[in-house]
Formats: structure tokens, sequence, C-alpha cells
């Protein structure tokens, strides 16, 4: 089976990268199990696992900014995972910018190199 594949960590999980499925784009990094991965097989939608929550995270749940997963690869090692997806709603960082990776090192200072596409108070109001 696929999943016995995968080498998870001590903690049984394995770093995800969701990349644009279109364009390329590094949109975030996040965490998987087991449970996580078989879930985004079985729905073709991007779910993690919350380290902070310990549960699962369907990515969107709360946001409403889902990802529609078209193919998942695994690294050489088996120890990493890219899902790439269709970022619906344009925004996969939950400060409201396109992707996690908005800062640039300019120097010896980190500079926001995207703007916000949508406030997290408007995205998140209905869950606060």
């Amino acid at each position: 089976m696929f999943i016995d594949e995968i080498h998870f960590d001590s903690k049984g999980l394995v770093p995800v990268i969701a990349q644009d499925a279109k364009d390329g784009t590094i949109l975030m990094l996040a965490w998987a199990n087991k449970e996580a991965l078989e879930e985004t097989v079985k729905t073709g939608r991007g779910t993690y696992f919350s380290r902070s929550r310990s549960k699962l995270w369907r990515k969107g749940e709360e946001s409403g900014n889902i990802q529609k997963v078209s193919e998942i690869l695994l690294d050489c090692d088996g120890d990493a995972v890219i899902y790439k997806v269709e970022q619906i709603g344009g925004i996969a960082c939950h400060t409201g910018h396109r992707s996690c990776f908005y800062k640039t090192l300019k120097g010896n200072a980190w500079k926001e190199n995207s703007d916000v596409l949508k406030s997290p108070d408007v995205m998140y109001a209905n869950h606060k």
C-alpha cells in the first residue's frame, strides 16, 4: 500500500508542501499523519495534521480557502510529500496572503513580497 512507503518521523508525521498545480508557486508547508494522507487520497481535498490542535485539519474548513489536490508526489527518501493543488479562493496563508512564503530576506531584514488579499478578520469572522 502507498502509505507503507512513507517514512514518518517519530511523532508519526511527514512534511507536506502545497504547490500550485498551474504555476508551481509554493503555497505552504504543513504536516500530515497517515490519517490525513489517506483522507486526502480519498477526498481529493488537502488534509493535514494540526500540531497545535493535535487533530486533523481540512484546509479551508474555517477560512473557506480549500485545496483541491490533483497530484501527490513523494520524494526519493520517502520523507517529504508534495500536494499539487488548486487553491480555491487564491489564499493559502492564514494571514490572508496567497502563499505563506511572503517574506524575502533583503540584506539583514525580512521584507514582505506580496500584499494581503483578504484580512484574516474577514476570513475567520464566522469562526471566532
